[in-house]
């Protein structure tokens, strides 16, 4: 079998950010970077399958600029077989259309029976790629997965729902699944992983050329929120005070 794993570098969640002076995008100067959490969690999956599965290939995907090396080289090291890293340079595509078509354009002459992403990024957020990706390819696709099993040709997932339910699907491969954190434990790179991993194949393609569409959505700026404190007195007659608070509460501050 195999299986292609999407993986995302993004800022530390520890990260202290600060916006880029033209409002584009965050300052990158001096931020950590590491991979994104639930790709993580997908990336394990894929290699307890092919430890079950037998005769498998784990090949790992990644978009972004040359830092994004470390966390190519990182999921390597944990044991995957090879890497395709599609390089991009500032300013970075936001529209989850345009990310998933050059996926698609990269790895459709794969055949990849098994996409896994994590279900979504830890800075955009949006959720869709994989997704999108799957609909693409012409793959089956499923979210929120928190448990797989390989039967008889399909993969059986388990997909969690609301209120603390779940819903176990039996879909046709190839598919696409985008993996929730938490539903396995990632293992560390081990030093025989790690100097094995700078023998192991990345090959490099370009966003430009692999995204033959234009973007459908994109961001307009972004600016960081502001606490501030204000004190207004309310002056008059008790009954116009009690008013005043009333109004406050209940068209301000929206306390019903």
């Amino acid at each position: 079998m195999k299986i292609c794993v999407l993986v995302k570098q993004v800022p530390g969640s520890d990260a202290q950010f600060s916006v880029s002076p033209d409002g584009s995008w965050i300052q990158e100067t001096g931020l950590p970077f590491e991979m994104n959490e639930s790709d993580n969690y997908a990336l394990e999956e894929a290699l307890q399958i092919r430890e079950q599965m037998g005769d498998s290939e784990v090949v790992i995907v990644s978009l972004g600029p040359d830092r994004c090396q470390k966390v190519i080289r990182e999921a390597l090291a944990k044991g995957a077989d090879r890497a395709i890293h599609i390089k991009e340079d500032s300013p970075y595509e936001t529209d989850p259309y345009s990310i998933a078509t050059s996926l698609a354009n990269t790895i459709k002459d794969e055949k990849f029976e098994l996409v896994l992403s994590g279900l979504q990024s830890d800075d955009l957020g949006f959720g869709q790629t994989g997704v999108i990706l799957g609909e693409i390819l012409g793959m089956t696709t499923a979210t929120l997965v928190v448990g797989t099993e390989i039967q008889d040709g399909k993969i059986k997932v388990k997909r969690e729902l609301e209120s603390g339910w779940f819903q176990w699907q039996t879909m046709d491969l190839p598919a696409s699944l985008a993996i929730q954190s938490g539903l396995n434990q990632p293992r560390y790179p081990s030093l025989k992983g790690i100097m094995g991993a700078k023998k192991k194949e990345i090959k490099e393609s370009s966003f430009a050329e692999m995204c033959d569409i234009d973007g459908l959505q994109a961001f307009n700026g972004l600016s960081v929120q502001r606490a501030e404190k204000q004190t207004e007195m309310i002056e008059g007659t008790v009954d116009q005070v009690v008013n005043k608070l009333v109004d406050v509460f209940k068209n301000e501050i929206r306390i019903n």
